[in-house]
């Protein structure tokens, strides 16, 4: 069996674990080593079993621990040619590092093939991934996203797992303690996408196959668990569909979240 873990998820940091009897990678490292250290421990995995890190983009939300997890660990770096060219730029890959630039075709690594696709945020180069696993599960990875393109759509539908951003309940937002042009830039279309918009995309992946999903990336301040999970379930009771009977859905926690099993 596989396992999946968002070890960090929210505006403050994110890293999510995939582990498989044959080799583990994490997607982005927005924590510190020590952080991440500790919530590998939880999930019953090392830093030394990560082979790669998929790098979304170059916010620092997503990479401010890898730099100090590269230089510890090894672990090679996966991403667009634009986001490697932009971490380069900046520093956060040390010269020894070993990168896998992945755009239009698969990289493999640990028996597990990863596809990059392309999501509509505010940096040159954002990726989602989705990664097909050992045991033939298929896993997708998507946050950051300004809209639901068809491109993200074709990605992920299928997956058997999906984690998809619920950033925000537009109404809290608007209400919200946040600047107006920041406001504007999480509302637009290279920002982030609402608890509404990641609701009826569960909807068409639901239709299609995917029974196990996970809500990620909520922002601290204008959106509740409670909320993301309520408008989701929702949208799904629209198909008479029940969580925990057929399909089951959870809300990512900023740290220390529990694994899931595939």
């Amino acid at each position: 069996m596989s396992k999946i873990c968002p070890l960090y998820s929210g505006s403050t940091g994110n890293s999510t674990y995939i582990g498989t009897k044959e080799g583990s990678i994490l997607i982005d490292a927005g924590a510190s080593f020590k952080g991440i250290t500790e919530s590998l421990m939880l999930a019953d995995a090392t830093p030394q079993e990560i082979l790669a890190v998929a790098v979304t983009h170059e916010h620092s939300d997503h990479i401010k621990g890898l730099k100090t997890f590269l230089n510890k660990t090894g672990a090679f770096v996966i991403a667009s040619e634009k986001t490697a060219n932009k971490l380069i730029e900046n520093g956060c890959i040390p010269a020894k590092t070993k990168i896998l630039t992945i755009d239009s075709s698969p990289v493999q690594i640990g028996g597990i093939s990863i596809n990059r696709f392309e999501t509509s945020h505010d940096c040159d180069g954002s990726s989602g991934y989705t990664f097909a696993l050992p045991d033939g599960k298929r896993v997708a990875i998507c946050t950051d996203l300004g809209i639901i393109t068809n491109t993200v759509r074709q990605a992920i539908t299928g997956s058997d797992l999906v984690l998809l951003e619920s950033n925000h309940d537009i109404e809290m937002l608007k209400r919200g303690p946040y600047p107006p042009a920041l406001k504007v830039r999480i509302l637009s279309d290279k920002g982030h996408i609402s608890n509404i918009v990641c609701a009826n995309e569960l909807k068409n992946l639901l239709q299609n196959g995917t029974k196990r999903f996970i809500l990620g990336h909520l922002s601290r301040h204008n959106n509740t668990p409670l909320l993301a999970k309520s408008c989701a379930e929702a949208a799904l009771m629209d198909l008479s569909a029940k969580n925990g009977k057929d399909y089951l859905l959870s809300v990512a926690k900023p740290c220390s979240n529990g694994v899931t099993v595939i």
